[in-house]
Protein backbone atom coordinates (compact mmCIF):
# COMPACT_ATOMS: atom_id res chain seq x y z
CA UNK A 1 0.00 0.00 0.00
CA UNK A 2 1.14 3.62 -0.41
CA UNK A 3 1.75 6.09 2.18
CA UNK A 4 -1.38 7.98 3.01
CA UNK A 5 -1.12 11.54 0.92
CA UNK A 6 -3.60 13.69 3.62
CA UNK A 7 -3.13 16.13 6.54
CA UNK A 8 -0.59 13.85 8.17
CA UNK A 9 2.98 14.57 6.80
CA UNK A 10 2.50 18.78 6.39
CA UNK A 11 0.38 18.91 9.51
CA UNK A 12 1.87 16.64 12.33
CA UNK A 13 5.02 16.95 10.63
CA UNK A 14 4.92 20.60 12.23
CA UNK A 15 3.42 19.51 15.21
CA UNK A 16 6.21 17.16 15.80
CA UNK A 17 9.05 19.60 15.12
CA UNK A 18 7.43 22.04 17.56
CA UNK A 19 7.08 19.89 20.49
CA UNK A 20 11.06 18.52 19.77
CA UNK A 21 12.40 22.11 19.97
CA UNK A 22 11.06 22.65 23.49
CA UNK A 23 11.58 18.45 24.68
CA UNK A 24 14.81 17.27 24.29
CA UNK A 25 15.78 13.48 24.88
CA UNK A 26 11.70 13.19 25.07
CA UNK A 27 10.93 11.92 20.99
CA UNK A 28 9.42 8.28 22.75
CA UNK A 29 6.69 11.12 24.81
CA UNK A 30 6.22 13.41 22.17
CA UNK A 31 5.23 10.17 19.97
CA UNK A 32 2.46 8.75 23.04
CA UNK A 33 1.13 12.06 23.02
CA UNK A 34 0.37 12.82 19.39
CA UNK A 35 -0.70 9.02 19.70
CA UNK A 36 -3.30 10.02 22.10
CA UNK A 37 -4.45 12.73 20.38
CA UNK A 38 -4.60 11.02 17.65
CA UNK A 39 -6.86 7.76 18.82
CA UNK A 40 -8.77 9.79 20.82
CA UNK A 41 -7.08 8.36 23.98
CA UNK A 42 -6.29 9.45 27.42
CA UNK A 43 -2.68 9.20 28.81
CA UNK A 44 -0.89 8.92 32.36
CA UNK A 45 3.11 10.03 32.37
CA UNK A 46 4.74 9.21 35.17
CA UNK A 47 8.43 10.17 35.94
CA UNK A 48 10.55 12.03 38.54
CA UNK A 49 10.08 15.79 39.00
CA UNK A 50 11.54 17.73 37.18
CA UNK A 51 11.18 16.01 33.52
CA UNK A 52 9.21 18.30 31.58
CA UNK A 53 5.60 16.34 31.61
CA UNK A 54 4.07 19.60 32.98
CA UNK A 55 5.93 21.42 29.87
CA UNK A 56 4.91 18.68 27.32
CA UNK A 57 1.42 19.06 27.47
CA UNK A 58 1.49 22.97 27.97
CA UNK A 59 3.80 23.17 24.77
CA UNK A 60 0.86 20.90 23.48
CA UNK A 61 -1.87 23.06 24.17
CA UNK A 62 0.16 25.99 22.59
CA UNK A 63 0.39 23.80 18.87
CA UNK A 64 -3.37 22.65 18.62
CA UNK A 65 -6.52 25.06 18.86
CA UNK A 66 -8.35 24.71 21.31
CA UNK A 67 -9.28 25.53 25.51
CA UNK A 68 -7.25 24.11 27.70
CA UNK A 69 -6.47 24.23 31.70
CA UNK A 70 -4.76 22.70 34.50
CA UNK A 71 -5.81 20.86 37.56
CA UNK A 72 -3.31 20.70 40.57
CA UNK A 73 -4.21 17.75 42.80
CA UNK A 74 -4.46 17.75 46.48
CA UNK A 75 -5.27 15.83 48.86
CA UNK A 76 -7.98 18.83 49.91
CA UNK A 77 -9.68 18.84 46.67
CA UNK A 78 -12.89 18.39 45.88
CA UNK A 79 -15.08 17.44 43.44
CA UNK A 80 -16.98 20.08 42.26
CA UNK A 81 -13.30 22.29 41.64
CA UNK A 82 -12.65 19.97 38.84
CA UNK A 83 -16.09 19.04 37.16
CA UNK A 84 -18.13 22.89 38.54
CA UNK A 85 -20.78 23.31 40.78
CA UNK A 86 -24.83 24.63 40.23
CA UNK A 87 -24.82 28.20 41.52
CA UNK A 88 -27.81 29.35 43.19
CA UNK A 89 -29.35 32.74 41.79
CA UNK A 90 -31.69 34.50 45.12
CA UNK A 91 -33.39 36.75 42.22
CA UNK A 92 -34.95 34.13 40.60
CA UNK A 93 -34.81 31.36 42.28
CA UNK A 94 -32.92 29.30 39.50
CA UNK A 95 -30.05 27.22 39.47
CA UNK A 96 -26.91 27.53 36.71
CA UNK A 97 -24.46 25.42 36.74
CA UNK A 98 -20.94 27.04 36.69
CA UNK A 99 -18.50 24.63 34.34
CA UNK A 100 -15.27 23.44 36.13
CA UNK A 101 -11.45 23.27 34.34
CA UNK A 102 -12.78 19.70 33.41
CA UNK A 103 -14.49 21.32 30.53
CA UNK A 104 -11.37 21.65 28.59
CA UNK A 105 -10.66 20.38 25.28
CA UNK A 106 -7.18 19.18 27.06
CA UNK A 107 -6.99 18.90 30.66
CA UNK A 108 -3.79 18.93 32.51
CA UNK A 109 -4.43 17.19 35.70
CA UNK A 110 -1.20 16.96 37.50
CA UNK A 111 0.00 14.63 40.23
CA UNK A 112 -3.12 12.63 40.23
CA UNK A 113 -2.00 10.07 42.57
CA UNK A 114 -2.44 13.43 44.99
CA UNK A 115 -6.13 13.95 44.58
CA UNK A 116 -8.93 12.27 46.91
CA UNK A 117 -10.29 8.92 45.68
CA UNK A 118 -13.90 10.77 45.24
CA UNK A 119 -11.95 13.51 43.20
CA UNK A 120 -10.91 10.59 41.12
CA UNK A 121 -14.41 8.97 40.98
CA UNK A 122 -15.40 12.34 39.60
CA UNK A 123 -12.23 12.07 36.85
CA UNK A 124 -12.92 8.84 35.88
CA UNK A 125 -16.92 9.65 34.70
CA UNK A 126 -15.17 12.36 32.31
CA UNK A 127 -12.89 10.12 31.04
CA UNK A 128 -15.19 7.16 30.46
CA UNK A 129 -18.06 8.56 29.55
CA UNK A 130 -17.45 11.98 28.03
CA UNK A 131 -19.88 14.32 30.11
CA UNK A 132 -20.21 15.18 33.97
CA UNK A 133 -23.08 14.80 36.53
CA UNK A 134 -23.97 17.58 38.89
CA UNK A 135 -27.32 17.18 41.20
CA UNK A 136 -29.80 16.04 38.75
CA UNK A 137 -28.49 17.16 35.32
CA UNK A 138 -25.51 15.56 32.81
CA UNK A 139 -23.16 18.16 30.80
CA UNK A 140 -21.32 17.00 27.89
CA UNK A 141 -17.90 17.85 27.54
CA UNK A 142 -16.23 19.36 24.54
CA UNK A 143 -15.21 17.18 21.56
CA UNK A 144 -12.45 16.59 21.60
CA UNK A 145 -11.46 16.26 24.96
CA UNK A 146 -7.87 14.75 26.67
CA UNK A 147 -6.62 14.24 29.49
CA UNK A 148 -2.90 13.58 29.76
CA UNK A 149 -2.60 12.99 33.89
CA UNK A 150 0.88 13.00 35.96
CA UNK A 151 2.30 11.23 38.65
CA UNK A 152 5.35 11.35 40.80
CA UNK A 153 6.70 7.25 41.45
CA UNK A 154 8.83 8.94 44.62
CA UNK A 155 6.53 10.02 47.11
CA UNK A 156 4.10 8.73 48.72
CA UNK A 157 3.19 10.75 51.77
CA UNK A 158 -0.51 12.05 51.34
CA UNK A 159 -1.20 10.35 47.72
CA UNK A 160 -4.21 7.87 46.62
CA UNK A 161 -2.92 5.56 44.32
CA UNK A 162 -5.08 4.68 41.43
CA UNK A 163 -7.59 2.07 41.45
CA UNK A 164 -7.40 -0.61 38.74
CA UNK A 165 -10.86 0.72 36.92
CA UNK A 166 -9.34 4.57 36.57
CA UNK A 167 -5.33 3.08 35.16
CA UNK A 168 -7.76 1.29 32.91
CA UNK A 169 -9.25 4.28 31.11
CA UNK A 170 -5.83 5.81 30.11
CA UNK A 171 -5.11 4.58 26.73
CA UNK A 172 -1.40 4.67 27.39
CA UNK A 173 0.78 4.89 30.46
CA UNK A 174 4.43 6.38 29.79
CA UNK A 175 7.69 5.62 32.47
CA UNK A 176 10.33 8.87 32.01
CA UNK A 177 13.53 8.30 33.50
CA UNK A 178 16.56 10.21 34.21
CA UNK A 179 18.31 11.64 31.24
CA UNK A 180 22.48 10.99 30.50
CA UNK A 181 24.26 13.19 30.53
CA UNK A 182 24.19 14.92 26.35
CA UNK A 183 20.64 15.20 26.66
CA UNK A 184 21.47 17.09 30.04
CA UNK A 185 23.53 19.25 28.51
CA UNK A 186 20.95 19.82 25.69
CA UNK A 187 18.53 20.57 27.96
CA UNK A 188 20.52 23.24 30.20
CA UNK A 189 21.59 25.07 26.73
CA UNK A 190 17.67 25.03 25.16
CA UNK A 191 16.94 26.84 28.62
CA UNK A 192 19.64 29.35 28.71
CA UNK A 193 18.69 30.00 24.77
CA UNK A 194 14.78 30.46 25.82
CA UNK A 195 15.61 32.70 28.48
CA UNK A 196 17.54 34.87 26.28
CA UNK A 197 15.71 34.69 22.81
CA UNK A 198 12.17 32.79 24.42
CA UNK A 199 10.46 30.18 23.15
CA UNK A 200 9.33 29.75 19.47
CA UNK A 201 5.88 29.81 18.66
CA UNK A 202 4.07 27.06 16.49
CA UNK A 203 1.41 27.95 14.05
CA UNK A 204 -1.86 26.06 16.15
CA UNK A 205 -3.28 23.03 14.30
CA UNK A 206 -6.91 23.88 13.81
CA UNK A 207 -9.89 21.58 15.53
CA UNK A 208 -11.18 20.90 12.18
CA UNK A 209 -7.76 19.40 10.58
CA UNK A 210 -7.73 17.58 14.05
CA UNK A 211 -10.61 15.94 13.02
CA UNK A 212 -9.52 15.01 9.47
CA UNK A 213 -6.31 13.34 11.04
CA UNK A 214 -8.39 11.41 13.43
CA UNK A 215 -10.92 10.21 10.29
CA UNK A 216 -7.77 9.26 9.07
CA UNK A 217 -6.14 7.18 11.80
CA UNK A 218 -9.38 5.43 12.02
CA UNK A 219 -8.96 4.49 8.43
CA UNK A 220 -5.84 2.79 8.94
CA UNK A 221 -5.59 -1.05 7.77
CA UNK A 222 -5.12 -3.16 10.42
CA UNK A 223 -4.74 -6.70 8.77
CA UNK A 224 -6.17 -9.84 10.47
CA UNK A 225 -3.32 -11.69 11.24
CA UNK A 226 -2.08 -8.46 13.50
CA UNK A 227 -5.70 -8.64 14.76
CA UNK A 228 -4.46 -12.14 15.73
CA UNK A 229 -1.14 -10.96 17.00
CA UNK A 230 -2.79 -8.30 19.49
CA UNK A 231 -5.53 -10.99 20.72
CA UNK A 232 -2.46 -13.44 21.07
CA UNK A 233 -0.74 -10.85 23.47
CA UNK A 234 -3.41 -9.65 25.18
CA UNK A 235 -4.30 -13.80 25.79
CA UNK A 236 -0.92 -14.23 26.84
CA UNK A 237 -1.60 -12.27 30.49
CA UNK A 238 -4.43 -14.82 31.19
CA UNK A 239 -3.01 -18.36 30.06
CA UNK A 240 0.42 -19.29 29.29
CA UNK A 241 3.99 -18.91 31.24
CA UNK A 242 3.68 -15.62 32.25
CA UNK A 243 -0.09 -16.15 33.49
CA UNK A 244 1.38 -17.29 37.02
CA UNK A 245 2.77 -14.04 37.73
CA UNK A 246 -0.35 -12.04 36.99
CA UNK A 247 -3.11 -11.58 39.19
CA UNK A 248 -5.92 -10.16 37.45
CA UNK A 249 -4.49 -9.99 33.84
CA UNK A 250 -5.65 -7.50 30.54
CA UNK A 251 -9.21 -7.27 29.16
CA UNK A 252 -10.79 -6.56 26.18
CA UNK A 253 -10.21 -2.56 26.76
CA UNK A 254 -6.28 -3.28 26.30
CA UNK A 255 -7.03 -5.33 22.81
CA UNK A 256 -8.71 -2.17 21.61
CA UNK A 257 -6.37 0.45 22.87
CA UNK A 258 -3.27 -1.68 21.78
CA UNK A 259 -4.99 -1.64 18.20
CA UNK A 260 -6.18 1.79 18.19
CA UNK A 261 -2.74 3.34 19.72
CA UNK A 262 -1.15 1.22 16.43
CA UNK A 263 -3.43 2.90 14.19
CA UNK A 264 -1.90 6.19 15.19
CA UNK A 265 1.51 5.21 15.12
CA UNK A 266 1.18 4.00 11.57
CA UNK A 267 -0.62 7.19 10.48
CA UNK A 268 2.16 9.17 12.35
CA UNK A 269 4.91 7.28 10.30
CA UNK A 270 2.98 8.50 6.97
CA UNK A 271 1.59 4.81 6.65
CA UNK A 272 -2.18 3.87 5.75
CA UNK A 273 -1.62 -0.05 7.33
CA UNK A 274 -0.42 -1.06 10.49
CA UNK A 275 2.73 -3.25 10.78
CA UNK A 276 3.39 -5.50 13.94
CA UNK A 277 6.27 -3.27 14.98
CA UNK A 278 3.85 -0.44 16.02
CA UNK A 279 1.92 -3.28 18.24
CA UNK A 280 5.04 -4.47 19.83
CA UNK A 281 6.24 -0.97 20.09
CA UNK A 282 3.31 0.19 22.09
CA UNK A 283 3.26 -2.95 23.68
CA UNK A 284 4.47 -2.27 26.93
CA UNK A 285 2.56 1.33 27.85
CA UNK A 286 -0.81 -0.09 26.51
CA UNK A 287 -1.38 -3.30 28.23
CA UNK A 288 1.24 -3.33 31.57
CA UNK A 289 -0.69 -0.75 34.03
CA UNK A 290 -3.86 -2.75 32.73
CA UNK A 291 -2.75 -6.26 35.06
CA UNK A 292 -2.05 -6.83 37.96
CA UNK A 293 0.86 -8.92 39.22
CA UNK A 294 0.65 -11.70 41.85
CA UNK A 295 2.29 -10.66 45.38
CA UNK A 296 4.75 -13.47 44.68
CA UNK A 297 5.60 -11.52 41.64
CA UNK A 298 5.81 -8.59 43.08
CA UNK A 299 8.22 -9.92 45.98
CA UNK A 300 10.44 -11.31 43.68
CA UNK A 301 11.21 -8.02 41.99
CA UNK A 302 9.10 -8.52 38.77
CA UNK A 303 7.11 -5.25 37.52
CA UNK A 304 4.44 -5.56 34.54
CA UNK A 305 7.05 -3.84 32.15
CA UNK A 306 9.32 -6.95 32.88
CA UNK A 307 6.04 -9.36 32.34
CA UNK A 308 4.67 -7.42 29.21
CA UNK A 309 8.49 -7.70 27.84
CA UNK A 310 8.74 -11.78 28.32
CA UNK A 311 5.20 -12.11 26.72
CA UNK A 312 6.64 -10.08 23.46
CA UNK A 313 9.35 -12.27 23.06
CA UNK A 314 7.19 -15.79 23.56
CA UNK A 315 4.75 -14.60 21.14
CA UNK A 316 5.72 -14.63 17.44
CA UNK A 317 4.16 -11.59 15.69
CA UNK A 318 3.07 -13.71 12.52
Amino acid sequence: MDARPDVSPPLMGALTSHLTQGLVGHQELIERLLIALLAGGHMLVEGPPGLAKTRAVKWLADAVEGSFARIQCTPDLLPSDLTGTPVYHPKDGTFEFVPGPVFNNLVLVDEINRAPPKVQSALLEAMAEHQVTAGNDTHKLPDPFLVVATQNPIEHDGTFPLPEAQLDRFLLHVVLHLPDRETERQILDLVEAESQDGAPQAEPMSLDALAEARAAVRSVHLAPELRDYIVRLVLATREGAQATDIEHAVSPRGSLALAAAAKARAYLKGRDFALPEDVATLAPDALAHRMVLSWRAVAEGRRARDVVADILTEVEAL
